[in-house]
């Protein structure tokens, strides 16, 4: 089981070495005696493994009695998004998220198409080691296949409130389309062509094949930065193989930066003038100021989580919150559903472009500048905990947060120390408004609470 990755949103690993069919097996069989109801949503992110693992997926749960809706290749948003609309039990996304093509794997969601959390996480992972509840012959679940349902999708997002879809299509925007041959091959070309944009794809065949490695970051998007230029395009867009994350980039073939996902969203959000009153922003404690900045103009307050994708969701759910997310590149809007979506995350995009009306370079000058360096350290032994611990205590007359690591707030920037929970390693996040004041504030806190002794990678 070397490699086998078991987190609260699922299981990853490498297919044929730590997720074999028996893993596949045993962790679907469990959720379907978690689950309480007779229908369980499926989709995958377009892995060339993920048809193969599907298929053992499925027929694991009619085993177990359930009718599967299958959804064939879709984005993990998409497949929340069907959870609720069918009124299921829960939903199955088999994606690896970032990582490489030879992985693949679960995320499991509860019945209202958000992933489970740590009390539902811990109660689903216990089922593992109970005997799967098959059923007889004659009780033997079906399949109905719904590969339509991104088209509801589409919908949805377009029925958004407050988006100005005839000055998105007044621009004819054209852009580049990276969707790493995997689940945002088809739908976000097909949005955009509903938005009245020219659509260059360069990576969108679904194929599974992943051109380059999947992770949207600058260095695995050359490619798209190239594109852009080579055709003089509005603005490049870039998805992970199960499309829940957007990063831009602008018309000069720069990144926005990933961070920027966010800000321009809940920028462009903000500015409709339909947040209600009292409903904050919802971001986690590794995502960027500019965010605070932004909500600022808008006086609208923002509230921080600990880091992963179902904290953020259940505050914004408890606070009534309109607009949030992850500066991963993840836009949570819950009236489309609450999860991280790069159709959600695309349309405000496009809105806040065509409503500023300069190119995309302008608008990105526009924003807050602040610069995020994010470094790794190998703990050695040594109990990231008191690590953590020795970093509140000696920056204690700053504005500090230990629900989730520590997080240090200077005037100048902020640093997030945070342990793994899958490495023997400690992660530390710094932002401030120049690289040079973000790595300072960052050696200035690791040299505080363990000098000489930690090693980066």
């Amino acid at each position: 089981m070397s490699n086998l990755i078991v987190s609260i949103s699922g299981v990853r690993g490498i297919v044929g070495s730590s997720l074999t069919p028996d893993v596949v097996t045993r962790y679907a069989a469990a959720f379907a005696s978690f689950s309480n109801g007779d229908t369980i949503v499926v989709g995958r992110d377009g892995r060339m493994s993920g048809e193969a693992i599907s298929r053992s997926v499925v027929g694991t749960l009619n085993l177990c009695g359930y009718t599967v809706i299958d959804l064939g290749m879709a984005p993990t948003p998409t497949v929340q998004m069907a959870v609720s609309a069918y009124g299921a039990a829960g939903g199955i996304a088999i994606t690896a998220s970032h990582n490489p093509e030879q992985w693949n794997g679960l995320k499991f969601l509860n019945r209202k198409g958000i992933f489970l959390d740590t009390n539902e996480s811990r109660a689903f992972l216990a089922r593992l080691d109970v005997e799967p509840c098959f059923v007889t012959w004659d009780n033997v679940g079906r399949v109905k296949h719904d590969t339509d349902f991104i088209k509801s999708h589409i919908q949805a997002v377009l029925a958004l409130k407050g988006i100005d879809l005839d000055a998105i299509r007044g621009r004819e925007f054209s852009v580049i389309v990276d969707a790493v041959n995997a689940s945002g091959s088809v739908v976000i070309p097909a949005l955009l062509r509903e938005l009245g944009c020219r659509v260059i794809p360069i990576a969108c065949d679904g194929s599974g094949h992943f051109p380059h490695l999947p992770e949207p970051l600058p260095g695995n998007l050359r490619s798209l930065g190239e594109a852009v230029l080579a055709h003089g395009a509005d603005l490049g867009i870039a998805v992970d193989p199960d499309a829940d994350r957007l990063v831009l980039y602008s018309e000069t073939g720069e990144p926005f930066g990933e961070e920027y996902t966010i800000t321009t969203a809940v920028d462009g959000y903000l500015s409709m003038g339909t947040v209600p009153a009292g409903s904050p922003v919802v971001v986690n404690l590794s995502t960027t100021r500019a965010v605070e900045d932004v909500a600022a103009r808008y006086a609208v307050a923002v509230e921080r989580t600990p880091v992963g994708e179902i904290n953020v969701v259940k505050r914004m759910l408890e606070t009534g919150s309109v607009i949030g997310g992850e500066g991963s590149g993840g836009v949570i809007v819950p009236a489309v559903h609450p999860g991280r979506d790069s159709l959600v995350g695309l349309v405000l995009a496009l809105h806040t472009l065509a409503a500023f009306g300069g190119a995309a370079s302008e608008y990105r000058a526009s924003l807050p500048a602040y610069t995020i360096v994010k470094r790794k350290f190998n703990l050695d032994g040594m109990n990231p905990d008191d690590i953590i611990e020795r970093a509140a205590s000696s920056f204690s007359s700053e504005n500090v947060d230990t629900r989730d690591g520590v997080r240090i707030d200077f005037e100048s920037g902020w640093v997030h120390l945070r342990k793994s929970n899958t490495e023997p390693i400690l992660r530390v996040i710094a932002e401030a408004g120049t690289t040079e004041r973000a790595e300072s504030l960052a050696r200035q806190v690791m040299e505080t609470c363990m000098p000489g002794t930690l090693q980066p990678i």
